[in-house]
């Protein structure tokens, strides 16, 4: 089973910056996809972005140039660097790994087998 655990949520005020964490536990970080997810109140879950074992990365369009998602394979943790933050960008942030799931599509929550339990990101005017 894999085990994910985020961190670093917290209140910024628009236009700065937060760093969220994800400690991977269960499987190696390198050899599987993963993602950032995130859900607004009222609002559907949406995909933030995705990085392969290889290192390529895929981004929403709301958020391309302004975020970046990363990973340190040897400590099995999973980054998701935020700037120019907006109130837009208030919701729950998930991360999710594949599992033994085969993902077609990267920015596909559905195609995701395992989750974390979120860590809140408020961001006010």
């Amino acid at each position: 089973q894999v085990h994910l655990a985020e961190s670093g949520g917290g209140s910024v005020q628009a236009g700065g910056s937060l760093r969220l964490s994800c400690v991977v536990s269960g499987y190696s970080a390198d050899s599987h996809y993963m993602g950032w997810f995130r859900r607004a109140p009222e609002k559907e879950r949406e995909a933030v972005a995705s990085i392969r074992d290889d290192g390529t990365t895929t981004y929403a369009d709301s958020v391309k140039g302004r975020f970046s998602i990363s990973k340190d394979n040897a400590k099995n943790i999973l980054y998701l660097q935020m700037s120019s933050l907006t109130p837009e960008d208030t919701a729950m942030y998930y991360c999710a790994h594949e599992g033994e799931v085969v993902v077609a599509d990267p920015l596909d929550g559905s195609q995701y087998q395992y989750w974390g339990q979120g860590t809140q990101v408020t961001v006010s005017s």
